[in-house]
């Protein structure tokens, strides 16, 4: 039966979920039932093209990604897949009539990482992180909004401020593995081996911006998305803070996290803030 193969297909794109990302598996689990699912089905495909081109080192790294564009529009267009995660992926795609120009913006992204490693100028920067982290957002918007073409494009700058700020937090916070694994400077008109304060505050500055241009959006969220999307808000911002609170210089030399008692901690405050009606 093929609602066993789906079932199948949706219990592996959350296991990808849970098992790539304890904060974003977190704040999932504060979604409600009825939009889950297809965020794990959008998280699956995502973390999979990004897997491919940052740790498949030892493997032929761009045919894999070709073969996983191919079988992503295949999945796509004969509606299903018998990759699991695209199966799941195609899925959500259909429900929720998410657009093409969304995914293939990432696919485009997540391409150019197979062999770019600088961007040097601001046009480059942005168009990265729209492909990288803004239509993943967006997608997720779709969700949220099951569809709604009227409440999605009230919501979807919003949406993209706030898959920037999450974006950008990652690029600040794995600054030492991109620059030292993979090669990688991602912010433009800085020199990552001489970071001082205030080019690290400059871009503390751009995140802070966008987190409060995403946060008027999430108050207009569906209640189904609200907490959820609230959760994952306030553990970033929380990281932006231990972030500012770092040395540059130990930016540049370890990875900040937030330990899982204060991800906990920050899901508690969420939960009151949340049944407070503060968001």
């Amino acid at each position: 039966m093929k609602a066993i193969f789906d079932t199948v297909s949706y219990n592996c794109s959350k296991i990808v979920t849970n098992s790539y990302s304890t904060s974003f598996s977190l704040a999932s689990k504060m979604l409600s039932d009825s939009i889950r699912q297809d965020i794990y089905n959008i998280y699956g495909f995502v973390r999979f093209a990004d897997e491919i081109v940052d740790t498949f080192h030892d493997y032929n790294k761009e045919l894999l990604f070709n073969d996983f564009e191919t079988e992503m529009y295949k999945a796509i267009e004969n509606r299903i897949s018998l990759n699991p995660i695209l199966n799941a992926f195609q899925q959500t795609v259909h429900q929720y009539n998410i657009q093409p120009e969304l995914y293939e913006a990432f696919m485009k992204s997540m391409r150019l990482d197979l062999h770019k490693t600088k961007y040097l100028t601001d046009q480059e920067y942005k168009e990265y992180i729209y492909g990288s982290a803004d239509v993943v957002g967006l997608m997720c918007l779709k969700v949220f909004v099951k569809g709604d073409e009227e409440q999605y494009n009230e919501l979807k700058q919003s949406a993209m401020h706030l898959g920037s700020a999450f974006q950008k937090v990652n690029f600040l916070r794995d600054l030492k593995a991109d620059y030292e694994d993979l090669d990688r400077t991602y912010f433009p008109n800085t020199d990552l081996n001489k970071l001082d304060e205030e080019s690290k505050l400059r871009i503390i500055k751009e995140i802070e911006e966008d987190f409060e241009k995403g946060l008027k959006g999430i108050l207009k969220l569906p209640v189904e998305a609200k907490f959820g999307v609230y959760t994952a808000f306030i553990y970033y911002r929380k990281l932006l803070k231990k972030l500012k609170k770092t040395p540059s210089l130990e930016i540049k030399n370890t990875r900040i996290r937030v330990p899982n008692y204060q991800k906990f901690g920050l899901l508690a405050k969420s939960y009151f803030d949340y049944r407070l009606n503060l968001i």
